[in-house]
């Protein structure tokens, strides 16, 4: 065996799964004779498609005149819990709540994690009523349940989170819990839908195996405060638990959380948002515009379905697409029955016909300082309900969504028709255009136009507008302080992940969840 050597070297497309040129490379990077090359390991892949000429970056662990020595098995091993150990409530199943429960139990502590919804497998039930019927099961949906919103929501794992925390640790113990080795290597790695809900049963098999609870079925309705410290929590309005500190993990979609806070006047913030649209094409579209060839033809092989990242500002507010999901799907992720929000997910294949993507526009406070005027520092969440309610009513019912062709969305002129869609509810034709508040629509017009300009053929009769992307973050803040992670006003309450406001997506989430723990 031979200390291994780390080697970034770049092929073309049609030779980047060559060994032979794999080889080649390498020993001309490191400029020695190819058969001193005994091993070569695959630790990082990427694609650079910016020009016709596509290019791979490889960087390879190489074992020069040896073999490499054998690869550690992705695994974690949690110490068994101590009987009198400290207990932590963690509210929520999501990432934050899931890592934070793993961390916890490295550090001694005994995880109670409550989770208002169903475990993955029931829950998987329960979205069949919603695409289906239009009937929303209001705490077992696409947003509540084990897992959380990533479980059914595509499950990509792209972050610039890197100075947040230990990424690729969050990687690994994904991968020991069932979820592809290629999330280790691949630049933007991906799950996907299909693989995630057998990866979060298994986080929580690991956490029950090592003496933590799982609790489903458990919504968390009120907060047990004696002198500024949080004691438990009241849960279901009549079980009372008690802890030694409590992490509010729950997401951005609980707003009831967001309410009772403000109800016992503990602190929250507002923070900027964005809502829009999703944006659907064909997914051969997309790979013709990325990959450079002529719409019509094949994609080769060796190449993904397609993504695509597009950002401006427009009159101080960002423009931007939002969780782009090639292959994908765009599902039903309203949590009540009054309301139409839409979301985008993909399996792990990414081979849906479809390419769907948030198109959202930067919401500040000072946007909505009308609403701020009745409803104060929960002005953001009444803003997200109404373009909801106004979903609901413009879809006509169920959880069929408005929308309206890109090209006339930018005419704004009606649709006589409407392209096909991935959305199984279904679509009604509608005036997106005049449905958004004015300050999102006319900046969605001009940063749409730019980015047509960036991708000529985007803007296509072939795309529809799907009314509404809400959630994409909190427009709420739950404030800590930055040393002790506690709420500044209640001891021992630790605000965590997307639905606090200090994370945004699968992974910082986690390594939010694993801060929060440590923190403990």
């Amino acid at each position: 065996m031979t200390d291994p050597v780390l080697v970034d070297v770049v092929l073309p497309l049609e030779k980047s799964e060559d060994e032979t040129a794999q080889q080649k490379a390498v020993a001309r990077k490191l400029k020695v004779h190819p058969k001193r090359i005994r091993e070569l390991r695959l630790r990082k892949h990427s694609i650079d498609a910016r020009k016709p000429q596509i290019k791979v970056n490889l960087r390879f662990e190489v074992g020069l005149d040896g073999e490499l020595p054998p690869e550690p098995e992705a695994e974690i091993s949690l110490p068994a819990i101590p009987d009198k150990a400290r207990t932590v409530l963690i509210v929520g199943s999501g990432p934050a709540g899931l890592f934070a429960a793993l961390t916890a139990i490295e550090r001694g502590w005994k995880p109670i994690v409550l989770e208002r919804g169903k475990d993955a497998s029931a829950r998987r039930f329960d979205l069949a009523p919603l695409l289906r019927e239009g009937r929303v099961i209001e705490d077992s949906n696409y947003c509540f349940g084990e897992g959380g919103a990533g479980t059914f929501s595509d499950g990509k794992l792209y972050t610039r989170a890197t100075k947040r925390g230990p990424v690729r640790r969050v990687y690994k113990i994904l991968v020991s819990h069932g979820a592809p080795s290629r999330i280790l290597i691949d630049a933007h790695p991906h799950i996907g839908s299909n693989l995630l809900p057998n990866v979060v049963k298994a986080i929580r098999q690991t956490i029950i195996d090592a003496g933590g609870e799982v609790r489903f079925g458990a919504k968390v309705t009120d907060f047990l405060i004696e002198n500024g410290k949080i004691r438990g929590l009241r849960v279901n309005d009549s079980e009372e638990l008690f802890g030694d500190a409590v992490i509010l993990a729950t997401g951005h979609s609980a707003r009831d959380i967001y309410r009772l806070l403000n109800e016992k006047k503990i602190s929250l913030e507002q923070k900027p948002f964005a809502v829009g649209v999703r944006i659907e094409h064909p997914q051969p579209l997309i790979d013709s515009l990325q990959y450079h060839y002529e719409r019509g033809g094949e994609r080769p092989r060796l190449l993904p379905a397609a993504r695509y990242s597009l950002a401006t500002k427009i009159r101080n507010r960002g423009v931007h697409s939002f969780c782009m999901c090639p292959g994908g799907f765009i599902v039903p992720a309203a949590t009540e029955n009054d309301e139409v929000v839409v979301n985008g997910m993909s399996l792990s294949k990414r081979d849906s016909p479809f390419a769907n993507s948030g198109m959202v526009v930067t919401v500040e406070p000072d946007d909505i300082s009308d609403l701020s005027e009745q409803h104060g520092i929960l002005a953001g969440l009444v803003f997200q309900k109404k373009l909801e309610q106004l979903a609901k009513k413009a879809g006509g019912g169920g959880q069929a969504a408005p929308a309206q062709r890109l090209v006339d969305f930018l005419k704004e002129r009606d649709s006589k028709n409407l392209a096909g869609t991935s959305y199984k509810p279904g679509l009604t034709e509608a005036r997106i255009d005049e449905l958004l508040p004015d300050f999102i629509s006319t900046r969605m017009i001009e940063g749409l136009h730019l980015f047509g300009k960036k991708m000529k053929g985007y803007i296509t009769d072939e795309c529809n507008l799907i009314g509404f992307e809400t959630r994409t973050s909190s427009p709420v803040r739950i404030p800590r302080d930055p040393d002790t992670l506690q709420h500044p006003e209640v001891t021992s309450l630790f605000p965590c992940g997307e639905g606090a406001g200090f994370a945004g997506g699968i992974v910082s989430a986690a390594l939010d969840g694993m801060r929060c723990a440590e923190a403990l």
